[in-house]
Protein backbone atom coordinates (compact mmCIF):
# COMPACT_ATOMS: atom_id res chain seq x y z
CA UNK A 1 0.00 0.00 0.00
CA UNK A 2 1.39 3.46 -1.06
CA UNK A 3 1.81 6.40 2.04
CA UNK A 4 -0.98 8.89 1.79
CA UNK A 5 -0.51 12.11 1.38
CA UNK A 6 -2.76 15.15 2.18
CA UNK A 7 -4.14 17.21 -0.84
CA UNK A 8 -1.72 19.76 -1.73
CA UNK A 9 -3.24 23.40 -1.56
CA UNK A 10 -2.16 26.09 -3.72
CA UNK A 11 0.33 28.37 -3.04
CA UNK A 12 1.15 32.01 -3.26
CA UNK A 13 3.51 32.74 -5.73
CA UNK A 14 5.70 35.81 -6.31
CA UNK A 15 3.61 38.18 -8.46
CA UNK A 16 4.77 38.40 -11.46
CA UNK A 17 1.25 37.76 -13.77
CA UNK A 18 -0.28 41.16 -15.10
CA UNK A 19 -4.36 40.96 -13.87
CA UNK A 20 -5.62 40.47 -16.97
CA UNK A 21 -3.56 37.05 -17.31
CA UNK A 22 -4.73 36.12 -13.67
CA UNK A 23 -8.35 37.23 -14.27
CA UNK A 24 -7.80 34.36 -17.22
CA UNK A 25 -6.42 31.32 -15.39
CA UNK A 26 -8.51 28.72 -13.54
CA UNK A 27 -7.66 28.82 -9.58
CA UNK A 28 -6.68 26.06 -7.64
CA UNK A 29 -8.39 24.97 -5.03
CA UNK A 30 -7.09 21.86 -4.03
CA UNK A 31 -5.91 18.51 -5.71
CA UNK A 32 -3.95 15.37 -5.20
CA UNK A 33 -2.29 12.36 -6.45
CA UNK A 34 -4.93 9.64 -7.20
CA UNK A 35 -2.76 6.99 -5.95
CA UNK A 36 -2.88 8.86 -2.65
CA UNK A 37 -6.29 8.69 -2.25
CA UNK A 38 -6.82 4.88 -3.44
CA UNK A 39 -3.80 2.78 -2.72
CA UNK A 40 -2.65 0.56 -5.11
CA UNK A 41 -6.17 -0.97 -5.29
CA UNK A 42 -6.61 0.19 -8.92
CA UNK A 43 -2.18 -0.37 -10.09
CA UNK A 44 0.18 2.32 -9.80
CA UNK A 45 -0.16 3.30 -13.30
CA UNK A 46 -3.43 5.95 -13.21
CA UNK A 47 -3.44 7.17 -17.08
CA UNK A 48 -6.64 9.30 -15.66
CA UNK A 49 -8.71 10.58 -18.94
CA UNK A 50 -12.31 10.91 -17.71
CA UNK A 51 -13.80 12.05 -14.42
CA UNK A 52 -17.66 12.86 -13.30
CA UNK A 53 -19.17 14.29 -10.18
CA UNK A 54 -21.78 12.49 -8.88
CA UNK A 55 -23.41 12.85 -5.18
CA UNK A 56 -20.67 14.00 -3.48
CA UNK A 57 -18.32 11.77 -5.20
CA UNK A 58 -15.95 12.10 -8.59
CA UNK A 59 -16.18 8.93 -10.69
CA UNK A 60 -12.82 8.49 -12.70
CA UNK A 61 -12.12 6.14 -15.76
CA UNK A 62 -8.32 5.88 -17.27
CA UNK A 63 -7.32 5.08 -20.95
CA UNK A 64 -5.00 2.17 -19.60
CA UNK A 65 -8.06 0.32 -17.19
CA UNK A 66 -11.34 -0.72 -17.72
CA UNK A 67 -11.80 -0.16 -13.69
CA UNK A 68 -14.21 3.25 -12.71
CA UNK A 69 -12.38 4.67 -9.32
CA UNK A 70 -14.16 6.64 -7.42
CA UNK A 71 -12.65 9.09 -4.74
CA UNK A 72 -14.36 11.44 -2.24
CA UNK A 73 -15.13 15.00 -3.74
CA UNK A 74 -12.77 16.23 -0.25
CA UNK A 75 -10.06 14.27 -1.71
CA UNK A 76 -9.30 13.05 1.33
CA UNK A 77 -7.12 10.02 1.76
CA UNK A 78 -8.86 8.63 5.08
CA UNK A 79 -12.50 8.87 2.89
CA UNK A 80 -15.18 6.04 3.23
CA UNK A 81 -15.98 6.54 -0.48
CA UNK A 82 -12.47 6.25 -1.83
CA UNK A 83 -11.93 2.88 -3.74
CA UNK A 84 -12.47 1.11 -7.22
CA UNK A 85 -16.02 0.51 -8.53
CA UNK A 86 -15.08 -2.36 -11.28
CA UNK A 87 -12.57 -4.20 -11.35
CA UNK A 88 -9.72 -4.24 -14.57
CA UNK A 89 -10.72 -7.49 -16.39
CA UNK A 90 -7.24 -7.67 -18.23
CA UNK A 91 -4.90 -6.38 -20.92
CA UNK A 92 -6.64 -6.20 -23.88
CA UNK A 93 -5.43 -3.68 -26.92
CA UNK A 94 -7.02 -1.06 -28.48
CA UNK A 95 -6.34 -0.46 -31.79
CA UNK A 96 -3.53 1.97 -31.07
CA UNK A 97 -1.78 -1.05 -29.40
CA UNK A 98 -2.06 0.56 -25.61
CA UNK A 99 -3.79 -1.32 -22.89
CA UNK A 100 -7.84 -0.97 -23.58
CA UNK A 101 -9.11 1.62 -21.02
CA UNK A 102 -11.70 4.29 -22.04
CA UNK A 103 -11.59 7.81 -22.79
CA UNK A 104 -14.52 9.86 -20.50
CA UNK A 105 -17.69 8.59 -18.87
CA UNK A 106 -21.03 10.41 -18.57
CA UNK A 107 -24.53 9.52 -16.89
CA UNK A 108 -28.35 9.87 -17.60
CA UNK A 109 -30.21 11.11 -14.97
CA UNK A 110 -33.25 10.17 -15.87
CA UNK A 111 -32.36 6.58 -15.85
CA UNK A 112 -29.62 6.46 -13.88
CA UNK A 113 -27.65 4.60 -16.24
CA UNK A 114 -23.59 5.20 -16.79
CA UNK A 115 -21.80 5.32 -20.33
CA UNK A 116 -17.83 4.95 -20.93
CA UNK A 117 -16.05 5.61 -24.18
CA UNK A 118 -13.20 4.16 -26.52
CA UNK A 119 -11.64 6.11 -28.75
CA UNK A 120 -11.75 4.42 -31.93
CA UNK A 121 -12.03 0.28 -33.05
CA UNK A 122 -11.59 -0.81 -36.48
CA UNK A 123 -14.61 -1.69 -38.40
CA UNK A 124 -15.06 -3.23 -41.83
CA UNK A 125 -14.42 -2.98 -44.85
CA UNK A 126 -12.17 0.23 -43.05
CA UNK A 127 -12.08 3.25 -41.24
CA UNK A 128 -12.39 3.48 -37.38
CA UNK A 129 -15.37 3.90 -34.65
CA UNK A 130 -15.45 4.82 -31.36
CA UNK A 131 -17.44 2.64 -28.84
CA UNK A 132 -19.67 3.33 -26.26
CA UNK A 133 -20.53 0.87 -22.94
CA UNK A 134 -23.75 1.36 -21.27
CA UNK A 135 -24.04 0.58 -17.58
CA UNK A 136 -27.16 0.59 -14.83
CA UNK A 137 -27.34 1.91 -11.45
CA UNK A 138 -24.73 -0.12 -10.25
CA UNK A 139 -22.35 -0.29 -12.89
CA UNK A 140 -23.22 -3.44 -14.36
CA UNK A 141 -22.68 -3.79 -17.69
CA UNK A 142 -25.66 -3.87 -19.70
CA UNK A 143 -24.68 -3.57 -23.43
CA UNK A 144 -22.29 -1.14 -26.33
CA UNK A 145 -22.24 -0.49 -29.74
CA UNK A 146 -20.72 1.90 -31.91
CA UNK A 147 -21.15 5.47 -32.54
CA UNK A 148 -22.63 6.19 -36.19
CA UNK A 149 -19.35 8.44 -37.13
CA UNK A 150 -16.33 7.19 -38.97
CA UNK A 151 -12.83 8.45 -38.17
CA UNK A 152 -10.27 7.70 -40.50
CA UNK A 153 -7.10 7.94 -37.00
CA UNK A 154 -7.43 4.93 -34.53
CA UNK A 155 -5.48 7.69 -32.33
CA UNK A 156 -7.50 10.89 -33.41
CA UNK A 157 -11.13 9.11 -31.88
CA UNK A 158 -13.54 10.56 -29.72
CA UNK A 159 -11.86 11.65 -26.69
CA UNK A 160 -15.24 13.53 -24.50
CA UNK A 161 -18.68 12.16 -23.72
CA UNK A 162 -21.77 13.63 -22.41
CA UNK A 163 -24.99 12.67 -22.00
CA UNK A 164 -27.94 15.61 -22.75
CA UNK A 165 -31.64 15.57 -22.32
CA UNK A 166 -33.38 17.53 -25.01
CA UNK A 167 -37.45 17.71 -24.67
CA UNK A 168 -37.21 14.22 -22.96
CA UNK A 169 -35.06 12.50 -25.69
CA UNK A 170 -31.25 11.95 -24.54
CA UNK A 171 -28.13 12.39 -26.40
CA UNK A 172 -24.75 11.51 -26.20
CA UNK A 173 -22.30 14.40 -27.27
CA UNK A 174 -18.84 13.11 -28.10
CA UNK A 175 -15.97 15.07 -29.04
CA UNK A 176 -13.53 14.79 -31.27
CA UNK A 177 -9.98 15.21 -30.56
CA UNK A 178 -8.86 16.82 -33.72
CA UNK A 179 -10.07 20.08 -34.94
CA UNK A 180 -12.10 18.83 -37.94
CA UNK A 181 -11.99 15.25 -36.33
CA UNK A 182 -9.20 14.37 -38.13
CA UNK A 183 -5.43 13.35 -37.43
CA UNK A 184 -2.44 14.83 -38.65
CA UNK A 185 -1.54 18.37 -39.17
CA UNK A 186 -4.96 18.81 -39.86
CA UNK A 187 -6.58 18.26 -36.79
CA UNK A 188 -3.84 19.96 -34.65
CA UNK A 189 -4.54 23.47 -36.97
CA UNK A 190 -6.83 25.50 -34.50
CA UNK A 191 -10.61 26.32 -35.56
CA UNK A 192 -12.48 22.99 -36.20
CA UNK A 193 -13.43 21.93 -32.63
CA UNK A 194 -16.27 19.73 -33.34
CA UNK A 195 -18.60 17.81 -31.16
CA UNK A 196 -20.95 14.74 -32.56
CA UNK A 197 -24.90 14.58 -31.61
CA UNK A 198 -25.61 11.33 -31.27
CA UNK A 199 -29.29 9.87 -30.25
CA UNK A 200 -30.15 6.24 -29.91
CA UNK A 201 -31.57 4.07 -32.67
CA UNK A 202 -32.72 0.79 -31.61
CA UNK A 203 -29.23 -0.72 -30.58
CA UNK A 204 -27.52 1.67 -32.53
CA UNK A 205 -26.30 5.14 -31.88
CA UNK A 206 -27.41 7.94 -34.93
CA UNK A 207 -25.72 11.09 -35.99
CA UNK A 208 -28.15 13.40 -35.29
CA UNK A 209 -26.09 16.76 -35.90
CA UNK A 210 -22.52 18.61 -35.47
CA UNK A 211 -21.89 21.73 -32.78
CA UNK A 212 -19.48 23.32 -34.02
CA UNK A 213 -17.17 25.17 -31.87
CA UNK A 214 -15.94 28.90 -32.61
CA UNK A 215 -13.32 28.96 -35.06
CA UNK A 216 -11.55 31.51 -32.17
CA UNK A 217 -10.65 28.67 -30.27
CA UNK A 218 -7.01 28.25 -30.38
CA UNK A 219 -6.91 24.56 -29.35
CA UNK A 220 -4.61 22.06 -31.16
CA UNK A 221 -6.97 19.17 -29.17
CA UNK A 222 -9.66 18.62 -27.17
CA UNK A 223 -9.78 16.01 -24.26
CA UNK A 224 -13.17 16.26 -22.62
CA UNK A 225 -16.29 17.87 -22.48
CA UNK A 226 -18.78 19.01 -19.72
CA UNK A 227 -22.70 19.97 -19.91
CA UNK A 228 -24.08 21.77 -17.02
CA UNK A 229 -27.49 23.66 -16.51
CA UNK A 230 -26.87 25.32 -20.13
CA UNK A 231 -23.03 26.07 -20.11
CA UNK A 232 -20.86 24.29 -21.56
CA UNK A 233 -16.89 23.27 -20.91
CA UNK A 234 -14.74 21.83 -22.88
CA UNK A 235 -10.81 21.34 -21.69
CA UNK A 236 -7.77 20.83 -24.25
CA UNK A 237 -4.59 18.81 -23.33
CA UNK A 238 -2.01 20.13 -25.66
CA UNK A 239 -2.94 23.98 -24.52
CA UNK A 240 -3.63 22.94 -20.83
CA UNK A 241 -6.45 25.13 -20.81
CA UNK A 242 -10.37 24.95 -20.64
CA UNK A 243 -13.25 26.82 -22.87
CA UNK A 244 -16.04 27.71 -21.18
CA UNK A 245 -19.22 28.84 -23.02
CA UNK A 246 -23.16 27.97 -23.15
CA UNK A 247 -24.86 26.17 -25.31
CA UNK A 248 -28.57 25.52 -26.96
CA UNK A 249 -29.41 22.48 -27.21
CA UNK A 250 -32.39 23.13 -29.35
CA UNK A 251 -30.39 24.34 -32.37
CA UNK A 252 -26.96 22.34 -31.12
CA UNK A 253 -25.45 25.56 -30.78
CA UNK A 254 -22.42 27.21 -28.46
CA UNK A 255 -21.54 30.82 -27.75
CA UNK A 256 -18.24 32.58 -28.22
CA UNK A 257 -17.64 31.67 -24.28
CA UNK A 258 -14.01 32.54 -23.11
CA UNK A 259 -10.78 30.86 -22.65
CA UNK A 260 -9.29 30.04 -19.03
CA UNK A 261 -5.52 28.65 -18.51
CA UNK A 262 -4.65 26.40 -16.08
CA UNK A 263 -2.29 27.95 -14.06
CA UNK A 264 1.20 28.08 -14.87
CA UNK A 265 4.46 29.08 -12.86
CA UNK A 266 5.29 32.19 -12.34
CA UNK A 267 7.42 32.35 -15.54
CA UNK A 268 4.27 31.54 -17.21
CA UNK A 269 5.25 28.23 -18.36
CA UNK A 270 2.46 25.29 -18.54
CA UNK A 271 2.95 22.84 -15.54
CA UNK A 272 -0.77 21.11 -16.13
CA UNK A 273 0.60 19.18 -19.16
CA UNK A 274 -1.63 16.11 -19.03
CA UNK A 275 -5.26 17.22 -18.58
CA UNK A 276 -7.51 14.58 -19.98
CA UNK A 277 -11.10 14.82 -18.47
CA UNK A 278 -13.63 17.64 -16.91
CA UNK A 279 -16.36 17.67 -14.80
CA UNK A 280 -18.76 20.32 -13.54
CA UNK A 281 -19.15 20.59 -9.83
CA UNK A 282 -20.93 23.84 -8.98
CA UNK A 283 -21.96 26.92 -10.78
CA UNK A 284 -18.41 28.00 -11.48
CA UNK A 285 -16.06 25.05 -9.77
CA UNK A 286 -14.81 22.36 -12.38
CA UNK A 287 -13.03 19.12 -11.57
CA UNK A 288 -9.85 17.90 -13.95
CA UNK A 289 -7.89 14.75 -13.94
CA UNK A 290 -4.32 14.49 -15.37
CA UNK A 291 -3.30 11.44 -17.69
CA UNK A 292 0.49 10.31 -16.95
CA UNK A 293 3.50 12.28 -18.03
CA UNK A 294 5.30 11.06 -20.90
CA UNK A 295 9.30 10.42 -20.54
CA UNK A 296 11.57 12.95 -21.35
CA UNK A 297 13.33 15.86 -19.88
CA UNK A 298 10.53 17.89 -21.92
CA UNK A 299 7.84 16.66 -19.67
CA UNK A 300 9.76 16.60 -16.43
CA UNK A 301 7.75 19.30 -14.85
CA UNK A 302 4.74 17.82 -15.55
CA UNK A 303 5.17 15.23 -12.99
CA UNK A 304 4.56 16.81 -10.00
CA UNK A 305 0.49 17.09 -11.49
CA UNK A 306 0.16 14.44 -13.40
CA UNK A 307 -2.08 11.12 -12.49
CA UNK A 308 -4.04 13.67 -10.16
CA UNK A 309 -7.13 15.18 -9.97
CA UNK A 310 -7.94 18.54 -9.31
CA UNK A 311 -10.35 21.15 -8.09
CA UNK A 312 -10.38 24.49 -9.73
CA UNK A 313 -12.29 27.59 -9.79
CA UNK A 314 -13.65 29.69 -12.56
CA UNK A 315 -13.28 33.12 -12.02
CA UNK A 316 -16.12 35.26 -13.04
CA UNK A 317 -18.37 32.93 -14.13
CA UNK A 318 -20.74 32.09 -11.34
CA UNK A 319 -23.64 33.52 -12.80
Amino acid sequence: MTATKKPTKAKAGPQRKSEAEAARELRLVKEAKIQDLIGDSAGTRLEASGVLYRDGAFLIVCDNLTSVIRVSSELSPKAPENGVLTRDKGKKKAASGAAEGYEDLAHDEARDHYYTLSEAEPVKPKGFRARVQEYDAKLRPIGSAHLDFDLADANKGMEGLEWVDRSGTGHLLALCEGNLCAGGKKGRTPGGGRIQVFRRDGKRWSTTATIRLPKSLPFEDYSSVSVRDGRIAVLSQASSALWVGRIDTKKWQVDEGKVHRLPTDNKGRTVYGNPEGVSWVSADHVVIVSDRAKKGPDNERFREKDQSIHLFLIPGNNN
